[in-house]
């Protein structure tokens, strides 16, 4: 029987409940494209600017403890700008009812979507019991889950592993999603390959484990009702693009971040509409960026996540060097940036 969260006092206390309480669907479109949650990469400086690039893409936060969420400094930990939405809250945790709690500050702080980290293998998380080391732990992560579906409104969604270490079982994999989708879960994201808790680092555990996307596709035919994205080593928008004849949707993670025109280029090609330039687009990021500025944030916590932008492109590493180079300098501001965007219009750059 489904554990759910009945809120007492202010405080979540799990009690047992015969009705099993279903999340909400998320609508197909904003599946389709999405950016993964990535740990010092996706803050809101982050997802302002791929919400730039890729007006229908959803946007995912950093993983956020439950335990920060209730206790620390929201205004920092769950910064968002209104411009990103549709955007999800991912959480770390496995207490029910700190998890919870989380979940309701987080879809009172307005995010569209709470996400369960279930898929990150790092020591941290590990000595912290969460992440990839949950999948171990299926009936916990129902409870969770099923104690978030009741805490808040908005849909409650799961991202994990295909499994731990050597566990390579189809029927093991299979087990973990039906547990947690009997607790009410509707959509789950799938990083396709094994999670490696001893002896490969975060890093490799990115690139080491096979990638498996059958696993994937054959969850979405033979669990129809439930909502499936694809994640793991999408390079491009011909992979994209493929990914999406299978499952609802693509979750791109580094390359998204490392050649973030990626994402214009897949947002134009699944929902329509004309190809901007890289320096249009950048433009238009200004009367974000020229606002934190003036609230005193510092330039090279924004322009960091720019500086693949020229990938590939006439003058993309002088871009990148400006910007390296200059942005952490006092008083740096937008001009810095229109000299970056001059190198790769091939004008002259004097330093």
């Amino acid at each position: 029987m489904p554990i759910v969260a009945q809120w007492e006092a202010g405080r979540v206390r799990p009690v047992q409940c015969a009705a099993m309480i279903a999340s909400p669907a998320i609508p197909a479109a904003q599946l389709r494209l999405s950016v993964a949650p990535m740990m010092d990469w996706t803050d809101s400086h982050c997802r302002v600017f791929h919400r730039l690039l890729a007006p229908h893409a959803r946007l995912y936060s950093e993983m956020v403890h439950a335990n920060a969420v209730v206790l620390g400094d929201r205004a920092r930990l769950l910064a968002m700008d209104p411009c990103e939405h549709p955007v999800a809250l991912q959480l770390g945790g496995s207490e029910p009812a700190l998890l919870a709690q989380a979940a309701r500050i987080g879809a009172d702080w307005g995010y569209d979507e709470i996400n369960l980290n279930c898929g990150c293998p790092s020591d941290r998380v590990q000595a912290g019991r969460f992440g990839a080391c949950l999948m171990r732990e299926p009936q916990l992560v129902a409870d969770s889950v099923a104690a978030m579906i009741a805490a808040c409104n908005v849909p409650v969604t799961v991202k994990c592993r295909l499994g731990v270490d050597d566990d390579h079982e189809w029927q093991h994999f299979v087990r973990f999603i039906d547990t947690i989708a009997d607790a009410g879960c509707q959509t789950f994201v799938v990083h396709a390959r094994n999670a490696w808790l001893q002896g490969l680092s975060p890093k490799e555990n990115r690139e080491v484990p096979p990638l498996r996307y059958d696993w994937a596709y054959r969850l979405k035919r033979e669990r129809p009702q439930l909502q499936v994205i694809v994640n793991g080593g999408i390079a491009d928008a011909e992979e994209a693009s493929a990914h999406l004849a299978h499952v609802e949707g693509a979750m791109l993670g580094r390359a998204a971040y490392h050649t973030p025109y990626l994402l214009h280029a897949l947002d134009v090609r699944w929902f329509g509409g004309e190809l901007q330039a890289r320096a249009g687009l950048l433009r238009a990021y200004r009367p974000y960026v020229e606002a934190q500025l003036g609230r005193g944030v510092s330039l090279k916590h924004i322009t960091r996540h720019l500086l693949g932008l020229f990938a590939g492109q006439p003058g993309g590493r002088a871009f990148r060097q400006v910007l390296s180079e200059g942005a952490h300098k006092p008083g740096a501001d937008w001009t810095l940036v229109e000299r970056a965007l001059a190198v790769t219009e091939r004008e002259p750059y004097f330093s």
